[in-house]
């Protein structure tokens, strides 16, 4: 069972620029909380016990996000705020572990699971991107499923979505012989790196969600670098390949790119209609807007 999940988190985000000058954009705030933390959560439902933060000297405040803060608390409690109190207590379940190890260059995603290998050791794990949400419809998430995948087919998995065929350029394509249905999975060939509109393998990109064995830190260690001098997940999962077979799982839910700009904008509207408390003052000021 897969009890352990890196997110890296030592990128300096330039697509947030400004705000990321100063403000790690995985603690941005997504209506009231950042969204490192819906990544979390994610994970913690699909079972993770152990988060590993792949991080970087300027991301101290995530690591202090989840950790406990007695003061506040403390005062909180005074001030007979209880429900505040149970909001900032509630962010991470007890039985759940936040550590975090230094990526001390930036040498691509590979190189960022490589600086996990002595947390993991022998165990297999999850690696979910922090740039991107997954917004969930159902009860049990996609991580969760293609967590029990995993362990069915024992094969790793990648999370993939279908784009649109115009814009299968702007993303890594998955080669594959057919298109699953949502909240399944079939062997690919490969991952085709912004194929040319016309020439890709399929229409499914994949998300920023890996279910991978441990052998993988093995395949990463003698992975030399590939584009932009780095060494790549990507380049590793194709070794990999050569010696068992590698899945795409098509997701169910939906995502929302956290990195960029407009896709932060997004997620901010779909979760802010949604929102138990905010929601339908949300709708209401958004029907109201003069555009």
């Amino acid at each position: 069972m897969i009890k352990k999940a890196i997110l890296p988190v030592a990128g300096l985000g330039t697509r947030f620029l400004p705000a990321s000058k100063s403000i790690p954009k995985e603690m941005v705030t997504v209506v009231d909380r950042p969204a490192i933390e819906y990544v979390v959560k994610e994970a913690v439902a699909a079972g993770i016990e152990q988060i590993i933060l792949v991080t970087h000297s300027s991301k101290a405040s995530i690591e202090n996000y989840f950790d406990r803060n007695f003061e506040l608390e403390t005062s909180l409690e005074h001030k007979k705020k209880f429900d505040l109190l149970k909001e900032i207590s509630e962010i991470l379940p007890a039985h759940v572990s936040v550590i975090s190890v230094r990526q001390p260059q930036p040498l691509g995603l590979g190189h960022a699971v490589l600086c996990a290998k002595s947390v993991v050791g022998d165990d297999d794990f999850a690696v979910l991107l922090p740039d991107v949400l997954v917004k969930e419809n159902t009860a049990e998430n996609d991580l969760a499923r293609m967590i029990r995948r995993f362990g069915e087919a024992k094969a790793a998995q990648i999370m993939v979505e279908a784009v649109p065929e115009d814009l299968v350029d702007q993303y890594g394509i998955v080669d594959v012989a057919s298109s699953p249905n949502e909240g399944e999975s079939i062997a690919m060939q490969g991952i085709v790196e912004k194929p040319a509109v016309g020439a890709a393998p399929s229409n499914l990109s994949v998300v920023g969600r890996y279910i991978l064995p441990a052998k993988i830190m093995q395949l990463l260690e003698k992975t030399p670098k590939g584009a932009g001098n780095e060494i790549q997940l990507t380049d590793a999962i194709a070794l990999l390949q050569q010696a068992e077979a590698v899945e795409a799982y098509r997701m169910k839910g939906q995502t929302f790119d956290c990195g960029s700009k407009l896709g932060y904008l997004k997620a901010v509207l779909h979760y802010g209609v949604s929102h138990p408390v905010l929601g339908e003052d949300f709708k209401t000021m958004i029907r109201g807007l003069e555009l």
